[in-house]
């Protein structure tokens, strides 16, 4: 697990820790709460920015892959400082299925109380955590700037939650 940039605002929460509950508006300008997943796994996922390369990367493999998440009983939430606007067309012009998430007022509030916001840049880092259905996070990896993340862990990481 990659410890939390000396920029951020918070620690980063651990494997262990209970899921901070969070209210946040999707694409659609819906509200989506954390706390209305309970029962089933989540894969929350904070990006830094819609449109950008390693980014656009990440969600379509998650788009491509999602069939894999359902069975595992997850739901995807992505999480980017971009307002729902932005997220909108993004969604459209990628074709996500999944919520993407504008942590954008307070600007990057969700992203401090998870420990991946990066003050000095204002964005969310490439943090994951894995909530199981009693709302704990089983997973935490946050990955450096500029590298992708590892889905063949996430699978792994849920097969886990499968067998518990």
């Amino acid at each position: 697990m990659t410890q939390a940039p000396a920029a951020a605002a918070s620690s980063l929460l651990a494997a262990g820790d209970p899921a901070p509950d969070f209210e946040l508006s999707n694409q659609f300008g819906e509200p989506v709460r954390l706390s209305s997943f309970r029962g089933q796994n989540v894969v929350l996922v904070f990006y830094p920015f819609a449109f950008s390369g390693i980014c656009t990367g990440e969600l379509c493999e998650i788009r491509d892959n999602l069939a894999s998440f359902e069975d595992s009983n997850a739901t995807v939430l992505a999480v980017s400082v971009d307002s729902k606007f932005s997220l909108r067309a993004y969604a459209g012009q990628e074709g996500y299925s999944f919520d993407l998430l504008a942590d954008f007022w307070p600007h990057g509030g969700v992203a401090r109380t998870y420990g991946v916001f990066d003050e000095d840049s204002g964005m969310a880092r490439r943090g994951t955590f894995i909530i199981d259905a009693g709302g704990v996070i089983r997973y935490t990896v946050v990955n450096p700037r500029g590298q992708a993340r590892d889905f063949s862990a996430y699978r792994t990481a849920l097969a886990g939650l499968e067998q518990a």
